[in-house]
């Protein structure tokens, strides 16, 4: 994959604030805009439940398929990955400010988040290492603007690797945030090694968060290693998840009903 530098997630998110309402009334006569035009589509796995040889989740191919687990109900169970993704129509009708968790940006998540999100951000206040975020929920719509625009800086092989196409992103959940340290410009891939982001990695699942891009598991979570990317899942199958040492990914695909 590309090396490049990623530019600034906090300026990405300031400018598409600016731009968004453009584009989507620029789109809007024809639907909701794919990236077929600058992404390449791999071979997908075979069949709906399609797993690896040795029972885990399927390799990391790129496609297009629907989630297994697709309704608002699901948000603990949904799989995203390279090759399942949501519908562009999926957005959770209860989104509501994270100013409620005593977050001061301008972003939106599932109001049942709140209270874990409140606890969270209070720990790590008292710890003595606050922290701020960059985004919450993200539209399908708006995910399209920041795979465009990575595309564009990047290449598309970094950005497949680093910005889920649409439809592909956690953040669409409602239920996925990209923390920093609070005042800071910026995160980056060191953030883990900082204080703040070590003390979320080591504390966030004890409030229902967990790391869903974590270093040198790529070939299981299907993306670049992300320490700033955390999903909720809530504090008991945060913990579940925790205790088994597998990600995400694998532990949603390996705990599947009927699985």
């Amino acid at each position: 994959m590309s090396e490049r530098r990623r530019p600034p997630l906090l300026l990405v998110a300031g400018a598409l604030v600016i731009v968004i309402a453009a584009i989507a009334v620029a789109r809007a006569a024809g639907g909701p805009a794919g990236p077929s035009t600058a992404t390449p589509v791999a071979t997908r796995a075979e069949g709906p439940g399609a797993s690896s040889a040795d029972g885990g989740p399927p390799p990391c191919r790129f496609g297009d398929r629907e989630a297994l687990d697709d309704s608002y109900e699901d948000w603990r169970s949904t799989i995203l990955d390279t090759t399942f993704r949501l519908p562009h129509s999926y957005v959770p009708p209860d989104l509501v400010s994270v100013e409620k968790a005593g977050f001061p940006e301008p972003q939106t998540t599932r109001s049942f988040v709140i209270p874990d999100l409140r606890r969270l951000r209070e720990a790590a206040d008292e710890s003595g290492h606050p922290i701020g975020m960059i985004w919450g929920y993200r539209s399908y719509r708006t995910q399209v603007s920041v795979f465009e625009h990575s595309v564009a800086v990047n290449g598309s092989q970094h950005a497949l690797s680093h910005a889920a196409r649409p439809g592909h992103s956690e953040h669409q959940l409602g239920t996925a945030f990209d923390f920093k340290t609070e005042g800071a410009a910026d995160v980056d891939k060191t953030w883990e090694s900082q204080p703040t982001g070590r003390w979320m990695a080591e504390n966030a699942w004890r409030f229902g968060f967990l790391m869903s891009y974590p270093r040198g598991k790529e070939d299981e979570t299907c993306y670049g290693y992300e320490p700033w990317h955390y999903r909720y899942f809530g504090p008991p199958l945060a913990a579940a998840i925790q205790e088994s040492g597998e990600t995400t990914r694998e532990y949603l695909w390996n705990h599947r009903t009927g699985a």
